[in-house]
């Protein structure tokens, strides 16, 4: 028998695979095309304490390989999530909430609403009121601070996104683990802009968005590797994976599961595919375990 399985910080998914945030919606959104049978855990698209319109359109661009999105964090508030909770769990899979919010209160008492679900994501890739507009993320200190403050008030495992748009990041996940952070998630997109050379203006509205897509995908397992040499609690790995050859690449590089999210919008039944995939590669190698081929990444000297 082929295992799939895995735990992550105590959360016990079938697979290795998580839908996420942003590109799921809150996984109903993709009930009847998608396979939760083979998806470990789906994670939702950012939950603020109050409701957010976001960012005026357009929103979304193509790019060559990926896109561009400047969303804003649309949403309807915690209160309107904690609603929907029940339908969600009737997916049958795990169920990771992804929050945010614009200063370090605004996130405790957000945290102080949620239970019932499996895992928190903390998004530290958003403007901090608080100092100046500065990331979240671009402060091991501030990040710190947050996590010791989630920790303090809840016992859901607590995920932290790292942002790759910093010259700190392996200085913020060595403070998030020292902090208590029960896993990392990485990278969330890169920042980009693209010109209409028509109107001789940005294609999205706010000017720069998120990109995601194959395009980032050496990059992310780059940062990946690189985390990992600084940290020993579990990554959950992203950018860029398409099928089970990316996923599996995360997973030797030494994330101990990989999230899906672009993927998901030209093709929704990627995240079977690559389940199956990964399924056949353990089958016809003769491995019994994924957990055989996390963190099996080989580096020469010099």
């Amino acid at each position: 028998m082929i295992d799939l399985t895995v735990n992550i910080a105590g959360i016990k998914m079938k697979s290795p695979i998580i839908l996420a945030s942003g590109t799921c919606g809150w996984g109903l959104e993709y009930k009847g095309l998608v396979d939760f049978n083979k998806v470990g855990a789906i994670t939702t698209k950012g939950v603020s304490l109050y409701p957010k319109e976001g960012n005026p359109p357009p929103r979304i661009a193509e790019t060559p390989c990926g896109m561009l999105n400047s969303i804003g964090l649309e949403n309807p508030g915690v209160d309107e999530f904690v609603k929907s909770l029940p339908e969600i769990k009737e997916l049958g899979t795990k169920i990771i909430v992804n929050i945010f919010g614009e200063s370090k209160e605004e996130i405790f008492h957000l945290v102080e609403k949620i239970e019932g679900v499996d895992g928190i994501e903390l998004n530290v890739s958003c403007p901090n009121v608080e100092k100046g507009g500065m990331e979240f993320g671009r402060s091991p200190e501030i990040t710190e601070e947050l996590v010791k403050g989630i920790k303090s008030i809840t016992h859901i495992p607590l995920i932290v996104k790292l942002t790759p748009n910093t010259d700190r990041i392996l200085d913020v996940a060595r403070a998030s683990e020292e902090a208590g952070a029960d896993c990392l998630s990485l990278v969330n997109t890169y920042i980009g802009t693209m010109v209409d050379i028509e109107k001789r203006r940005p294609v999205l509205g706010k000017i720069s968005g998120g990109l995601s897509g194959p395009a980032i995908k050496p990059l992310a397992i780059y940062t990946l590797v690189r985390v990992r040499e600084v940290v020993k609690i579990p990554i959950i790995g992203m950018g860029g994976i398409m099928n089970w050859r990316d996923a599996l690449e995360f997973l030797i590089a030494g994330a101990d599961a990989i999230g899906v999210g672009t993927a998901l919008f030209s093709d929704p039944t990627t995240p079977e595919k690559i389940y199956d995939g990964l399924k056949k590669y353990l089958e016809e190698n003769k491995i019994y375990s994924i957990l055989k081929i996390i963190n099996t990444l080989e580096v020469k000297d010099g």
